[in-house]
């Protein structure tokens, strides 16, 4: 298993609840993080480590002769990858017998790429799901094997679709790989033509521009919640220095007033 966030989690856990056996776990190194910027493990480590299942922290997977000799010397049949946070080379992809399969969070081929919660509710979609596939070397772009669709609702965030689609995984996996073992599931090929992108996200991408149409800043400022979180400038005055102001929801408003205009200061609400 290969998965370092929250996110890959629950994938995790259902495969420790199954039949099937997790000899091992790659997952990122540990991080500083908080106020005391002390040392965590991922949470995907926290969850092997409790189970009893041997993990495995490499700095860099591309280039690293160690880390393709600890994954053979385990000898998966199958290697399931949730959100791992590194481009892994297929020399990795092709250790297992069955091969590399993904847990990827959109309908693809749409939104391929690192961040595919936050830009279909940027790009103002109503639907999104998981996709379960298998690894190559372009960049999401292998076969898929099952796909589940969601709703999203029109005021839900990035983390409250990361909330509904993150338990999604285990139990996709789970007919993904049993489907592959007695053939009722075959792969199919992606049309690559259709394919879009959603990229890392930037601090500056939270920046609102009050130029754009009224749903698409409300889908902005959804998208971008909880980071790198929406934000714009406010001057309580033409010759005050500017501060940042965050935006966790919006609605749309008819005629209440210009774009950007601040119409209600509540002590420290805007």
């Amino acid at each position: 298993y290969m998965g370092t966030p929250e996110f890959a989690v629950p994938t995790l856990e259902a495969l420790l609840a199954s039949r099937h056996e997790v000899v091992g776990v790659f997952t990122n190194p540990d991080r500083r993080s908080g106020r005391g910027k002390k040392v965590h493990p991922s949470p995907v480590k926290a969850a092997a480590v409790a189970a009893g299942v041997p993990v495995y922290q490499p700095r860099r997977v591309r280039g690293n002769d160690e880390a393709l000799e600890v994954l053979t010397s385990w000898a998966p049949d199958v290697t399931v990858v949730v959100a791992y946070g590194q481009i892994l080379p297929v020399s990795i992809l092709e250790v297992a017998p069955m091969g590399s399969i993904n847990v990827h969070a959109s309908l693809l081929p749409r939104y391929r790429g690192a961040a595919p919660i936050n830009w279909c509710i940027v790009r103002g979609e109503r639907t999104t799901g998981i996709t379960i596939m298998f690894m190559e070397a372009g960049l999401d772009t292998g076969p898929m094997l099952i796909t589940e669709s969601v709703e999203i609702t029109p005021e839900m965030t990035s983390s409250e679709l990361h909330d509904v689609l993150s338990p999604m995984g285990g139990p996709l996996v789970l007919r993904a790989i049993d489907g592959l073992l007695d053939g009722s599931i075959t792969p199919e090929v992606q049309d690559h033509d259709a394919a879009t992108w959603a990229p890392m996200i930037k601090k500056e991408d939270g920046k609102v521009d009050f130029d754009m149409p009224a749903q698409e800043v409300v889908d902005h400022i959804r998208g971008f919640n909880p980071w790198p979180g929406a934000h714009a400038l406010h001057a309580a005055s033409p010759d005050a220095e500017p501060s940042r102001v965050k935006l966790h929801r919006a609605r749309i408003v008819r005629g209440a007033g210009a774009p950007g205009e601040v119409l209600d200061v509540s002590g420290d609400q805007i």
